[in-house]
């Protein structure tokens, strides 16, 4: 079975003085969450479309259902967690429960706050799950990547060498939960990219060539940007 986590467990400390979560704030004529659910809905093959929100706000998440008319009965509002390793773990409980259930099951998981993801991007993520246990959607870095400590450059990347990291990250849920089950409740708190964790157990990891509009809006300034995009796609 096929099924989606839209992870918006966060509350957006990097969007400065608003009102809401980031994820509930407008974008065009609809809050960003709505863009990014609409687009999953497109696609046949979930079995469920989870979407994980802070415990306090899932009311307030199905009432956007409810008012811009994003009827899907397989969309199931479930609480997010205190990290993002905790919220991922909710996901996998509500699929053990509620799913149902099997060796092949795969899981794709994207950023609420990404609402550009297109069809193309999920369907090759799916794909890579033939072959691979996990699959990361990235970009070139165009700038050249600097890696330092305490105001010190200690090493400079070959830029061809790098990529920016975005979501999707896919994943065959039973090789999920076995890298998972590996790591420390220390190793939990500091690694928080689930592709790295897979890759630290030693599991290969498919690159899925992501779209430089396909940005995280964490800030004011993406706001503006992702608010630019928007309109000039429409």
């Amino acid at each position: 079975m096929l099924y989606a986590q839209i992870m918006a467990g966060g509350i957006g400390k990097r969007m400065g003085n608003v009102p809401l979560p980031k994820q509930f704030l407008m974008l065009g004529s609809k809050p960003i969450i709505a863009h990014t659910i609409e687009k999953f809905t497109l696609h046949e093959e979930f079995e469920l479309i989870l979407v994980s929100v802070p415990t306090d706000w899932i009311s307030y998440t199905e009432d956007i259902l409810k008012k811009y008319g994003i009827s899907d009965n397989r969309i199931r509002i479930i609480s997010g967690g205190a990290e993002r390793n905790d919220t991922l773990d909710n996901a996998l409980k509500y699929i053990e429960e509620h799913g149902k259930g099997g060796i092949d099951d795969l899981l794709i998981t994207h950023d609420a706050v990404r609402p550009f993801i297109t069809r193309r991007i999920i369907k090759d993520n799916i794909t890579a799950l033939e072959h691979y246990d996990a699959a990361d959607t990235v970009i070139p870095a165009f700038d050249t990547i600097v890696e330092g400590e305490n105001g010190e450059i200690s090493s400079i990347p070959v830029r061809d060498m790098m990529y920016q990291g975005h979501t999707p990250q896919s994943f065959r849920i039973s090789s999920l939960k076995e890298s998972l089950g590996k790591l420390t409740i220390e190793e939990r708190q500091k690694l928080s990219d689930s592709a790295k964790i897979m890759l630290l157990d030693g599991k290969k990891i498919k690159m899925v060539e992501s779209e430089v509009f396909n940005i995280k809006i964490t800030t004011p300034y993406d706001l503006t940007i992702a608010n630019a995009i928007l309109e000039n796609i429409h």
